[in-house]
This record gives structure tokens, C-alpha cells and sequence, in this order.
């Protein structure tokens, strides 16, 4: 399955164009070279002789880098070409395309070879809202360099273009006059780099081609060799499993702050940079794979932690930040993600994050550094997050204009609603979040009374986690429905929606034991289960739709959390069975699963349906099959062994993980029995 767009990324640089290698984007189009969230190229078009290429096909060769197999003619059932055309393209400071023109005649071929460019600047979020640039733009020519530039003040951004061929260079592209011999080649190396510039600034020195191709290669070798290895009966998970290390290592992001280390990146095209919920959740999927993730994620995120009131940012002391950006509105305060805070569920995960690491790497240094930060989180749940007195989270955005309206993970404006589709006013208290502080005060009440030694803040963390449980049970169940309310509106009512968060209730524990089988059974249940996955809203209430954003679709990250959930409460079987659906739409997906896909049912369509502007790769559904795994082996560090308790879908039959990083060595398991691994440093 296929958005027939050809994407190459490293890091928050991406190109995204057709399958021919051309770049023709309209201004609400995402296709173009993009970096720190700016588009540096809109138009790159080859001609030859003034004709355009068809695409015959497209090597995806790594992440970084692609090659395009085109040809001359326009013929509808049969092209009698006497040229070939290769272009191979690879993400470096911008990016470096090698062309090269083979002519299969027997006679020498005189031709004029063109490139049409053109660049508008614009910022990722003038390309997603359709608005128009305001500063100045300039183009130079010169003899072997074209620079394509634009200002705003002191904003500057530019992309030059130079070529190892001689060219011809003009304000709209460059022109190769070329001979060919008969059966002979043609080839030329083309640069196109990416200028950040501000006030008084020169351009920094560009890393060659070829060493930043070596670099990335090497790296990415490296990576994939550092992780586990997978063995099992079922091939398409081992294919699945790279895909995923693979993609992985293309979203990682080191953003300045971040020291040269790496986090994910959320998402391709909109969301690649750091967002907080996304790094969080990507991190805890990623654990025991990839550890040092979470590392970097919990660093950078405590150090962009909120330290003041402010309405635009929707910032408070202790709040992890929901994004940070880069582009031209951010620079003059037209969007507030310099960075905005506007996630309620950040704070508490990042408690979740850094007790779930210490388990397992046992680095409790980090935990230590960031004892201030972890106990500002703690706080602010209690003397920010609770806007109604009421002792749970609430959520209602400060900055009317640029603002999130929902600041839950289901962040889109219709996403909570009562089962008739109407729509509660604010604030929201939706019903995870309540898991996800529920889970941070245990959390935390463990590292304050094992690594802090405060055992006043442990006892009191307990206690507080304890009321809040009891009071959730209460408040928040759905008696006739047997389920829990997706949130409370402002006047305490339940907006009684079924809704997939019910699983994540599950992750966080926060679920009194007696409650939790309804939840399994909704879970697994026709109005839920698609067959594929869980729906993100279930058939029936009001705002259902299986192509719905947050309201029918399947969302791959959704599953891996519910699945976890579903694990911590003895439900193997059903765990199993939603890591089943997800890792056999992978297979549709060429192993690398989308944000979300649709909810129809499994028996009304053969494959799953694709979400029309789903982002992929997308770092949590690249996660997805990690935590999976993990649910299915039941791997679960306790004290200074490794519990592996399987629950394996049919497919799979034996599992091997094999060199665990760190810690823990070598995991075989079968779809039955149980051991142990005890820990075993390399």
C-alpha cells in the first residue's frame, strides 16, 4: 500500500516528492525539502529536451537515500526509449542527487538537460494552514551557483544550488547543453543545501556527500546491530522488527538542546520535531530495545521543563512541554511553540518514563540528576493540572487563538463527546489522564523512597495515588454500560462515550480489579475490535467514523498501550490477539505501520484501509511492534532478574530475543511456559 510519494529523511531533513523524483508543491501540499520545520525547496522538475520522465520504478535503499529509474516518452501502452535516466537521491545538508543519462542508441544523442527550481520558504505551518510568507525574497546567479534566499528581520533562510557538471544557472533552475556517445553515459553530481541564518550569521561548512552518506550508513549499522535480534516462526515479524529499528533510527532528532544526542522525532511530514508525549510514549515502546531513547528524551525534556505563568505558552512551573519548532511564526511569536506546553498528559508520563527506565537499565545516576525535575512534575499535577478543585486532571487551553482545544493524545477538536456526538464544554477531564497521574504518584512514591530516601514524599505519594483510585472508580464508571466515562465536563457530568482509553485505565493500574474483565470484554468486543485493532471510538456513539481522526479510526500506538494493559491484568490471551491484528496489518503496510488506518471491519474489507494523511513513518507506530513484542513475551524486569511469561499469537509458535541491551542476554520463549533470565553483564 502506497501514498505513491517517494520520502527520504534523516533527522527532522526530509524530501518527500513523486515517484519520478519531482517536487511541485501548492502551498497546502507537504512535499518539498524540508528542515527545522521550513520548506527549502518547492520546485525541482527534470526535463529532457523539454520533455518530462515517467517513473519505471523506485529504489527505496535506505532511509536517507532513494534512487529513481525514469524514462523519455508519453506513450499510454508502449515507450520506445532510447534513454535512460537514473537519479539518486540522498539527505545530507539539504540534499545531494547524483543524474545520470544512459543513452542505448547506436548513435550520439544532443540533448538539453533542465532542472526548474524555485523555493517559497514557507514555515510547516503556513503549508498546513494555507498562509501567506510576509518577509522579502532574493535570488542570485551566479556562474556555478544558484542561491535562492528570503528575510524577515532577522529571520534568513536560503538553499544554494551547484552542480560538479558545468551549468547554465538562471533565477528558475539550471541547464545541462549535453553529448552523449552512442551507448554511452552522462553524469553530474547536483548539491542543493539548506541555509540557517540569523542576524550577522555565515553559513556553517557543509559535510561532503559521500562521508555524510558513509557517516549515516556506519551509524546505521551500528544501530541495528546494537538491538536485539529476532527469531521466530512467523517471518514477516522478523521483517516487521527491522522496519521498525530502521525507521526508528530515521526519525531520531537532535535538536540543540539535546548535546549532540538523539530522541525521536514524532512523525513525517507534520511532526518532526520533539513533542513531548510522542517522545515519551516512542521511549517506553522502545525500552528495552533501545534504551538510550529515553535517556536523551528525559534530558531534554527537563530542560525545556516550564518555569513560569504564561498564558501564550500555556506554560506553568514543573509542565513538560507539548512541541517545540523552529520556523519563521514561531521565530515572531505568531504560534507559541518556542516551546508550547499546550499536553496535559506530558507531565505525568515523564514520571512513568523515568521510574520505567530506571527498571530497566538500572541507571539510577539519571534518576538522581533528575530528581528536580521528576518532583516539579509530581507537583504541578497537584497544584496546576486541578482547575476545578476536584482532585483530578482538567484541561483548558489558556491561548484562545493558537491553543490546543483538547490536550489529551486524542488532540483533535471533536475526539471527546458524549455517546449522542455533543460535545462537552471546558475544562475536560479526560479519563487516562487520571491513569497516567494515578501511575506517576506510584511511581514516584518508589524512586523518592528507593533513590531520593524521602519517605515522607513516598508515604504521601501512596496515599495520594490510593484516594485518587478510589475516588476514579466512583466518579468515572459508566454503571449501565459497565465501562468507564471517556471524561467529566465541567460540571461533573460523564461524557459517556466508549471509548479506546479504557485500555490505557488498564496500563496505568489505576483499575480496581473487579472492573477490570467488562473492560477486556469491551476491548475485544465487535463495537471496539475491528479485527485489525481497537477503534479509537466505538461503533454506535454519535461521532463514529472509521476514518474518523479520533473517532473510528485504528491507531496502531493505541493498541500497543492497550495491549500492555490488557498484559498487566492477566489478560494474555487478549493481549495476544490485539498484537496479532496489528502485526498482520503491518504486513499490508510493508512492515512499516501508519499513524492510523481504518476502522472498518476486518470481514468487510480483505486488507486494512488507509488513512488518507496519516504520517509514516511515525515514531509511536514505529514503536507499536516493540511494545508489542514485549507484551507478548511478558518481559518484565524485577529486581535483578527478567520475567518472561509468554502469551504468543499461533503465527509466531517460537520467539527468540537475543542480546538484550545492557543488562539482560538472552530471552527463549515458547507460546507456552515460563522462565526466567537472570541478568548477565557483557
Amino acid at each position: 500500500m502506497s501514498d505513491n510519494l517517494v520520502k527520504i529523511l534523516d533527522g527532522n531533513t526530509f524530501v518527500v516528492s513523486t515517484e519520478s523524483g519531482d517536487i511541485e508543491a501548492s502551498l497546502t501540499d507537504p512535499t518539498g525539502l524540508f528542515s527545522f520545520d521550513t520548506r527549502f525547496l518547492s520546485r525541482w522538475v527534470l526535463t529532457v529536451n523539454g520533455e518530462r520522465l515517467n517513473a519505471l520504478s523506485v529504489d527505496d535503499l535506505q532511509y536517507y537515500e532513494a534512487r529513481f529509474f525514469l524514462v523519455p516518452g508519453t506513450g499510454a501502452v508502449y515507450i520506445d526509449a532510447k534513454l535512460s535516466v537514473i537519479r539518486q537521491r540522498s539527505v545530507s545538508s539539504g540534499f545531494h542527487e547524483e543524474l545520470s543519462i544512459l543513452n542505448h542508441a547506436a548513435t550520439p544523442a544532443t540533448l538539453e538537460v533542465r532542472i526548474d527550481a524555485g523555493c517559497d520558504f514557507a514555515d510547516l505551518f503556513e503549508v498546513k494552514d494555507a498562509l501567506r510568507k510576509k518577509g522579502r525574497y532574493a535570488t542570485k546567479v551566479e556562474r556555478r551557483k544558484l542561491r535562492l534566499g528570503y528575510t524577515r528581520g532577522t529571520f534568513e533562510r536560503a538553499t544554494t544550488i551547484t552542480s560538479t557538471q558545468p551549468a547554465r544557472f538562471d533565477e528558475d533552475g539550471l541547464t545541462f547543453r549535453v553529448r552523449i556517445p552512442a551507448h554511452g553515459e552522462w553524469t553530474t553530481g547536483i548539491d542543493v543545501v539548506t541555509e540557517l541564518l540569523g542576524a550577522g550569521q555565515a553559513p556553517a561548512e557543509q559535510e561532503s556527500p559521500a562521508r555524510s552518506r558513509a557517516r549515516m550508513k556506519k551509524n546505521l549499522e551500528r544501530w541495528v546491530a546494537d538491538a536485539p535480534r529476532v527469531e521466530c516462526d512467523w517471518d514477516s515479524l522478523e521483517a516487521t522488527y527491522r522496519r521498525s529499528l530502521v525507521d526508528l533510527a530515521a526519525l531520531r532528532f537532535s535538536p540543540p538542546i539535546a548535546g549532540g544526542r538523539a530522541l525521536p522525532a514524532a512523525g513525517l511530514p507534520w511532526f518532526m520535531t520533539m513533542f513531548g508525549r510522542d517522545s515519551i510514549f516512542t521511549s517506553l515502546q522502545a525500552l528495552p530495545f533501545t534504551p538510550e531513547l529515553a535517556a536523551t528524551t528525559l534530558r531534554a525534556l527537563g530542560d525545556w521543563q516550564g518555569v513560569r505563568s504564561d498564558d501564550f505558552r500555556d506554560e506553568d512551573p514543573g509542565r513538560i512541554l507539548h512541541e517545540m519548532r523552529y520556523g519563521e511564526l514561531t521565530a515572531f511569536e505568531e504560534r507559541p511553540h518556542s516551546p508550547y506546553y499546550g499536553s496535559v498528559d506530558a507531565t505525568p508520563l515523564y514520571v512513568v518514563l523515568l521510574d520505567e527506565y530506571e527498571r530497566w537499565s538500572g541507571d539510577r545516576a539519571l534518576v538522581r540528576e533528575l530528581e528536580v525535575e521528576a518532583r516539579a512534575a509530581l507537583a504541578w499535577i497537584d497544584e496546576y493540572a486541578d482547575l476545578q478543585g476536584t482532585g483530578y486532571i482538567w484541561y483548558q487551553r489558556r491561548n484562545e487563538e493558537t491553543g490546543l482545544e483538547n490536550q489529551c493524545w486524542k488532540d483533535s477538536w471533536d475526539s471527546i463527546s458524549f455517546r449522542d456526538g455533543s460535545l462537552p464544554g471546558f475544562p475536560r477531564a479526560t479519563c487516562e489522564l487520571q491513569g497516567y497521574a494515578y501511575d506517576a504518584k506510584v511511581r514516584g512514591a518508589r524512586l523518592a523512597r528507593e533513590i531520593w530516601k524521602d519517605e515522607a514524599l513516598a508515604a504521601r505519594l501512596e496515599r495520594e495515588a490510593a484516594d485518587l483510585k478510589r475516588r476514579f472508580n466512583r466518579d468515572f464508571w459508566v454503571d449501565d454500560g459497565e465501562y468507564f466515562a471517556l471524561a467529566l465536563d465541567p460540571d461533573g457530568r460523564k461524557v459517556d462515550t466508549l471509548a479506546s482509553n479504557v485500555g490505557h485505565l488498564l496500563w496505568s493500574g489505576i483499575v480496581d480489579k473487579s472492573k477490570a474483565k467488562a473492560l477486556a470484554r469491551h476491548l475485544l468486543g465487535p463495537k471496539l475490535f475491528s479485527g485489525w485493532g481497537v477503534r479509537t471510538l466505538a461503533v454506535g456513539e454519535g461521532r463514529y467514523n472509521p476514518i474518523g481522526y479520533h473517532t473510528g479510526t485504528v491507531w496502531p500506538f493505541d493498541n500497543s498501550v492497550v495491549a500492555w494493559g490488557l498484559r498487566r491484568y492477566g489478560f494474555k490471551e487478549e493481549a495476544a490477539e490485539i498484537a496479532a491484528g496489528i502485526l498482520e496489518a503491518a504486513d499490508f503496510f510493508d512492515g512499516r505501520l501508519p499513524e492510523a488506518f481504518g476502522g472498518y471491519p476486518r470481514a468487510q474489507t480483505k486488507y486494512p484501509v488507509q488513512y488518507p494523511t496519516a504520517c509514516s513513518p511515525q515514531a509511536w507506530s514505529t514503536g507499536t511492534p516493540l511494545l508489542l513484542l514485549r507484551t507478548m513475551l511478558g518481559l518484565e524486569p524485577h529486581g535483578d532478574h527478567l520475567v518472561v511469561d509468554p502469551a504468543l499469537p499461533t503465527e509466531i509458535g517460537h520467539l527468540e530475543l537475543l542480546d538484550i541491551p545492557g543488562r539482560w542476554g538472552r530471552v527463549d520463549a515458547f507460546a507456552r511456559g515460563r522462565v526466567e533470565t537472570r541478568r548477565g553483564r557483557r
